[in-house]
């Protein structure tokens, strides 16, 4: 039997380095610290400076204290087999993960209303105002948030996109690509909604299925039944995937050795070529654009993902996150197919995204390259979706016309 480094699983591949480690513990200490400051704010907008009659400003304190502590407890719990009663625990956490950002939102824009009507001499009553602003955030925020979980939780909308393809032969006009991105089975998201997915993406009677990356939250261990129904995929050219950066977060080289076994292609910094009626196309794709920080094996190689691909066929790349297309230097790509933004998921977060990635989705251009960025077709932690809802993607490629 080979002989392995301490810091190396046979299957897993390289364990989390101890620097990696160490920030993330720290990340996890701020981001605490950052929750604990947004419930202060919120509390103190909500419950503490309306005074409401007794009880009801003890209770709303003491209740928004529970979903702080919640948070955490939620997140380690749901990770694990569970009760019923851990079960209802991780829902709450992992809902409130998400609420508390259109709360903390809708408070602070309560903020600036009440500001303005301090500011003209409408609102004259200190304390008429603050219940009038904590009244306004409830009635915003609820229905804010049950229209984000039932459009998490929904079916996802299918976006027909044409894509003119330079060089692309006659016989593959019209070829259909479906991508699929994001899925992220894990604590809420499970096999049954993994099988509605699939059926969703085979009615649609594709070419070719591209899954890019984010496949999952867990190991493989926990999660093998889980993502068992991805083998139900059918294209007439082939299924093809990539890794996102959360499969690293638990076993990078496990997940793309299942995958596999599903009888999925997984494009490991390498690329396949089909063809229809005489006309080629080379699918390629890269790792993670981050992998190479935690399996250096694993690092995200474009060149070698094109190396010895023919140069007169069009190319589509896979590539989870949308900044590969910068990493390109020089290469040429017609098409890249990219996820990892989830395009917000939950507003005003896509505007941050913005400061992390080129494209937060849809289709646009990045250092000369087309990149198609899909906006996911689950979520990551919250169940909820305001604003940009979850996605299946048919892209039809079409010869580009002559000018």
């Amino acid at each position: 039997m080979a002989e392995l480094s301490p810091g190396v699983d046979a299957e897993r591949g390289p364990r989390l380095p101890a620097s990696v480690l160490w920030a993330f513990v720290v990340r996890v200490g701020v981001i605490l610290c950052l929750f604990g400051g947004f419930h202060a704010y919120v509390g103190l907008r909500l419950f503490a400076e309306p005074a409401w009659p007794a009880p009801w400003t003890l209770l709303g304190e003491l209740a928004l204290g529970a979903l702080f502590v919640m948070l955490p407890a939620g997140m380690l719990l749901g990770r694990h087999e569970s009760s019923g009663a851990l079960r209802v625990l991780k829902w709450v956490a992992f809902i409130w993960l998400g609420s508390l950002g259109v709360f903390f939102t809708t408070t602070v824009a309560a903020d600036l209303v009440g500001a303005v009507l301090r500011w003209t001499g409408t609102v004259t009553d200190p304390q008429a105002l603050a219940r009038g602003k904590a009244l306004g955030v409830l009635l915003t925020a609820l229905p804010a948030v049950g229209f984000a979980f039932l459009t998490a939780r929904g079916r996802a909308r299918v976006e027909r996109v044409t894509v003119p393809v330079e060089g692309l032969g006659a016989g593959l006009s019209g070829l259909k690509v479906v991508q699929i991105s994001d899925i992220h089975v894990g604590p809420t998201l499970d096999g049954k909604w993994l099988t509605r997915v699939v059926e969703q993406v085979n009615a649609l009677a594709p070419d070719v299925v591209a899954v890019t990356g984010d496949l999952v939250d867990g190991s493989v261990e926990a999660l093998r039944d889980e993502v068992a129904p991805l083998a139900g995929l059918r294209a007439k050219l082939g299924v093809f995937y990539v890794t996102g950066n959360h499969e690293y977060y638990h076993g990078g080289r496990a997940w793309a050795a299942e995958v596999a076994r599903l009888g999925l292609t997984v494009l490991r910094n390498e690329h396949r070529v089909v063809e229809r009626d005489g006309a080629r196309l080379v699918v390629a794709g890269v790792t993670d654009y981050n992998a190479g920080s935690i399996d250096p094996e694993h690092a995200s190689r474009p060149d070698l993902a094109l190396a010895g691909a023919p140069a007169d066929v069009p190319r589509v790349l896979l590539a989870h996150q949308p900044r590969s297309a910068l990493s390109l230097q020089g290469l040429r790509v017609d098409l890249q197919l990219s996820g990892h933004t989830h395009g917000g998921q939950v507003f005003p977060f896509m505007f941050f995204v913005k400061l992390q990635q080129p494209v937060v989705r849809g289709l646009a251009r990045v250092a000369g390259v087309r990149v198609y960025t899909h906006r996911g077709t689950g979520y990551w932690g919250p169940p909820l979706r305001l604003g940009p809802s979850p996605e299946i993607a048919e892209l039809t490629l079409v010869p580009t016309q002559p000018h």
